[in-house]
Parts: C-alpha cells; structure tokens; sequence
C-alpha cells in the first residue's frame, strides 16, 4: 500500500521528497537564436578545456543563462554519435548550472554560453561531468572577477 505523508508527485509520477533540488534545463535556458549565437561568436570570449573549446558572452537578452552544445561532424561522421556526445553534454550541464545561475541572479548579470566538443573519440560520462564542471566553475569565476 502507498502512503503518501507531505510527498508530492512529479511529472511521470515518479515521487519528489521534500526540500530536494529540482535540475532542469528549460527551452527558455538553451541558446537557439541565430542572431545571439553570431554575435556570440563575434565578440565573445573564448577558453579551451580539453576536449571542450567554451565561447561565452556576458550579455544576453533574453535569459540570465543560455547555453548551446555542439559536436563536430568532421570528427564524428554518424549523427548518433553526435547526438549522444550531445546530450551527455547537456545532462553534465543540467545538473551542476545552478551555482553559477544563482550567482548570475545574485549579480544581476546575463551571460551567453556556447560549448563545443572538440575531442576525436568517444568520451565516458565520468570525463564530460568532470570537465564541464570544471568550465562551470570557471565560468562563475569570470562572473565573480567582472561584478
């Protein structure tokens, strides 16, 4: 029997706790503009964290973050393997934002993110999660020195 004392349940019904965090990664926070991502790529700042390459711009209109991945296809002829690079990228990214989101809120600051995957063989997800947190921190680093 299922007994539900002060829970609430989510979407898929699957069961929330209470005072957990919720990860998510909305339409709103992805980068999806072909007018932001030209100028991002235009005047904005850039690091190398291998195998990521991280193009970033500490304004932007529309959100307080907006990230956008990508995979290159001269290194990755199959879609598939650009899909599923992709979205280990995404699932790092959705899950270690918030510090450097709340930060943004904290600051008032808006900031535009562009990551590319650089490498030529397939990563494992321990190395994405790892190396994107890295870039996150990095991140919040930029944002802490230009408040």
């Amino acid at each position: 029997m299922y007994i539900s004392l002060c829970f609430c349940k989510g979407f898929f019904n699957e069961l929330i706790l209470p005072g957990t965090t919720r990860y998510f990664l909305r339409k709103d926070s992805r980068l999806k503009s072909r007018k932001q991502i030209d100028e991002l790529f235009a005047k904005g700042n850039s690091f190398s964290n291998y195998p990521f390459k991280v193009i970033w711009l500490p304004q932007n209109k529309q959100a307080a973050l907006q990230a956008a991945f990508s995979v290159s296809s001269r290194h990755f002829k199959k879609a598939t393997d650009r899909n599923r690079i992709k979205r280990l990228m995404r699932e790092s990214y959705r899950l270690q934002k918030n510090k450097l989101e709340s930060r943004l809120a904290e600051t008032g600051k808006q900031l535009s993110v562009f990551i590319l995957y650089v490498g030529k063989e397939m990563p494992a997800y321990d190395l994405v999660f790892e190396k994107t947190g890295i870039i996150l921190k990095r991140l919040d680093k930029f944002v802490h020195e230009a408040a």
